[in-house]
C-alpha cells in the first residue's frame, strides 16, 4: 500500500515506465514487489492489468536472503474507476491508490481530489491542477 512504501525503499529508482497514458487515469494502484531483476518488464500475476513499473539504477542491491529486488509496480483491477466509472470507486479510491501525476522515480506519490473522484473547485479546475489530500 502506498502509505507503507517508504522513500528509502524506492531511493534507487532510475525511471518509471508507463504502459498506458496516465493522463486518462484518475489513479493507479502501487505496490512494492520482489522481482528477480533491476530492469525490464516484470511478469504480472494479478487480476486486472499492469499499467507501469519502476526500473532501478545499478546501485540497487538485491536482498541478501532472497536475491530479489524491491520494485514498484502500478496496476488496476477490473472494478476500478477507469473501467467501471459508476462502480465501487465512483468516489474514493483504494488505500494503495495514488494520482499518477504525483509519481516520479523515488517519489511515492499521493492522493488528490482527482484520485478520490471528488469534484474539483472551479479555481483548481481552471488551473488544470489538483490539490493534495
Amino acid at each position: 500500500m502506498s502509505a507503507l512504501i517508504a522513500e528509502d525503499e524506492i531511493f534507487h529508482e532510475a525511471e518509471l515506465v508507463w504502459l498506458e497514458d496516465t493522463a486518462a487515469l484518475d489513479y493507479v494502484r502501487q505496490s512494492l514487489d520482489r522481482l528477480p531483476t533491476r530492469r525490464g518488464r516484470p511478469a504480472y500475476h494479478r487480476d486486472g492489468r499492469m499499467v507501469g513499473y519502476a526500473l532501478l539504477g545499478p546501485q540497487a542491491k538485491p536482498s541478501r536472503s532472497s536475491g530479489t529486488f524491491r520494485r514498484r509496480v502500478f496496476w488496476l483491477l477490473p472494478h476500478d474507476r477507469d473501467t467501471d466509472p459508476q462502480g465501487l470507486y465512483a468516489t474514493g479510491a483504494p488505500a494503495e491508490a495514488v494520482d499518477p501525476g504525483t509519481l516520479a522515480p523515488g517519489r511515492k506519490g499521493r492522493k488528490t481530489e482527482r484520485s478520490e473522484g471528488g469534484p474539483l473547485s472551479p479555481a483548481v479546475g481552471e488551473l488544470g491542477d489538483t490539490l493534495p489530500l
